[in-house]
C-alpha cells in the first residue's frame, strides 16, 4: 500500500510538480482571405497569462499565405486541414507547471500600422498538451486601403487645375495582401469605395471611386471650384462579406 501511495504521489509531481513544454500554435487569417504570413510582415502575437498580465510569449507569424484553391474554392469537412507546414504561423513552447488560463492577441498586419486590426481570445493550456495543427486561427477582418492621390498636404493652385478636378486614387488589398480585381477570386465588382469630402471642416459630399483596370487600383474625380482646406476619407465596403476599410488625408487648394 506504502508504495502504490508513493509511486500516486510521485505521479502527481511528475504532472504538476514541475514546468512541461506546452506547443501553441496560433495563426492570424484575414477575413474571406488567406493567412498572414512573410510576405506581408506578418502579425504580431502576444500570449499573456490572464490573470497576472505576464507576457508567456510573443513573435511574427511567418510562412506563406497558403493554399487558394484549398482554403477558397474546396468543399470542407469538420476536421478538414486548411493549413500545412509552411502556412504561415506563431510558435511557442512554454514551460508550464500548472493549468493556465492565457489570452492570447494578434496585431496585424503590424508593417501597416494605419490598417492593422487586433483579434483575440482566451482559453486554458495545461502543461503537455500541444495546441497545435491548425493550432489558434484569429480573425483579422479589413481592407488595407492608401490613398495614393492627392499626396498628404498637397497644395495646389485652383487655377492650374485641370477641368477643376482632382484626380482620387487608391490602392486597395486585402488583410493578407492578396490582390483585387475585376472578376476574380477578390472581385472588385462586390466592393463599392467613395469619398467623404469635408471643405474647412464642412462635409461636402460623396465621391464614387471605380475599378481602374490595374489591380487593387481605384479612382475618381472630385471636382473643385473653391479655395480651402480639404480633408477626403476613402472607403470600402465589400457589399457581400461587409469587410470594410478607411484611409484619410487632407490637402490645400489656394
Amino acid at each position: 500500500m506504502k508504495h502504490l501511495l508513493s509511486t500516486f504521489l510521485l505521479c502527481l509531481v511528475a504532472c504538476y510538480g514541475f514546468a512541461q513544454s506546452t506547443k501553441v500554435v496560433v495563426r492570424a487569417r484575414a477575413k474571406d482571405a488567406k493567412f498572414i504570413g512573410t510576405g506581408i510582415g506578418g502579425a504580431y502575437v502576444v500570449i499573456r497569462h490572464d490573470l497576472t498580465g505576464e507576457i508567456l510569449a510573443q513573435g511574427l507569424t511567418t510562412g506563406t499565405s497558403g493554399n487558394t484553391d484549398l482554403m477558397l474554392k474546396t468543399p470542407h469537412q469538420r476536421y478538414d486541414r486548411l493549413t500545412d507546414d509552411q502556412t504561415a504561423r506563431f510558435e511557442a513552447n512554454l514551460k508550464l507547471d500548472a493549468p493556465t488560463f492565457v489570452t492570447i492577441e494578434a496585431t496585424a498586419p503590424i508593417n501597416r500600422k494605419s490598417a492593422a486590426v487586433k483579434a483575440s481570445t482566451q482559453l486554458w493550456l495545461i502543461p503537455g498538451k500541444a495546441i497545435d495543427g491548425e493550432g489558434i486561427i484569429l480573425e483579422i477582418p479589413g481592407f488595407m486601403l492608401d490613398i495614393l492621390e492627392p499626396q498628404t498636404h498637397q497644395v495646389l493652385s485652383l487655377n492650374a487645375l485641370k477641368d477643376s478636378q482632382i484626380k482620387l486614387k487608391i490602392n486597395l488589398v486585402m488583410m493578407c495582401g492578396c490582390v483585387i480585381t475585376k472578376g476574380g477570386v477578390w472581385n472588385s465588382e462586390q466592393i463599392e469605395v467613395k469619398a467623404f469630402v469635408k471643405k474647412d471642416g464642412v462635409a461636402r459630399g460623396e465621391v464614387p471611386l471605380n475599378f481602374a483596370g490595374m489591380d487593387n487600383i481605384f479612382e475618381g474625380s472630385l471636382p473643385i471650384k473653391e479655395k480651402g482646406m480639404y480633408e477626403v476619407q476613402i472607403y470600402a465596403y465589400d457589399r457581400i462579406t461587409k469587410n470594410t476599410g478607411l484611409d484619410r488625408m487632407n490637402f490645400v487648394i489656394q
